[in-house]
């Protein structure tokens, strides 16, 4: 009789209690050393794209990046990053502020006109979401060099990430939902836990990208 072919590991090993209680120490963490990272505003986009960077690292290669890797990407990514961080906190500013301009009843449109601003916003949260992730997967794994350094690409994660919303429009609006669901349990929790959340939000968008939109 012919010998079965069973795999060389056909049952992979399972993460118990204190493997989840690590990961999930170690993703508030980075979202609190982001968010002190982020104080001063227009470091905002070298920070997200490190912790993009080091989610990516761990999600793919099973381990984080060490302090100096870390630190050289943050560094790297200052000057691309403020200008990625002037350019959100201008479309921000616009969006927001239309938003409020029409529920004041300052600018016309009524209720359509405040649904159709409102999920743009979520559209372009979805975007924003995308941007992160793409700049946290360039320049970890360069094929022969021609990737930007990691955490600089914002150009080529904001490209990646439009050709992601015309093929996976479900990317998007996953992508979307991740950031919304942040947005609402930080406004129904306690304010404080916002950098603990923004670990989570990474993390879950990276695990939406992996599923719908694979590198």
């Amino acid at each position: 009789m012919p010998q079965p072919d069973w795999p060389d590991n056909p049952v992979a090993p399972r993460a118990d209690w204190r493997d989840t209680l690590r990961a999930a120490t170690d993703l508030a963490l980075l979202g609190i050393v982001t968010t002190l990272a982020s104080a001063g505003v227009l470091t905002a986009g070298a920070a997200l794209a490190t912790a993009s960077t080091a989610i990516h690292r761990w999600t793919v290669d099973g381990y984080w990046p060490s302090l100096r890797e870390l630190a050289g990407t943050f560094w790297q990514g200052l000057l691309p990053g403020a200008v990625a961080s002037a350019v959100a906190l201008v479309g921000a500013a616009l969006l927001g502020g239309n938003a409020v301009l029409i529920s004041a009843g300052v600018v016309p449109g009524g209720t359509v006109m405040l649904a159709g601003t409102l999920l743009l916003i979520a559209l372009v949260a979805g975007l924003a979401g995308i941007v992160v992730v793409q700049i946290g997967r360039a320049g970890t794994d360069p094929p022969a060099g021609t990737d930007p350094p990691a955490g600089t690409g914002w150009r080529a994660a904001a490209r990646a990430t439009w050709r992601i919303a015309e093929r996976r429009p479900l990317a998007l609006l996953a992508a979307a939902g991740v950031v919304g669901l942040a947005a609402l349990l930080t406004a129904l929790t306690m304010p404080i836990l916002a950098p603990i959340l923004l670990g989570y939000t990474l993390h879950a968008l990276h695990s939406v990208l992996h599923r719908l939109a694979p590198q």
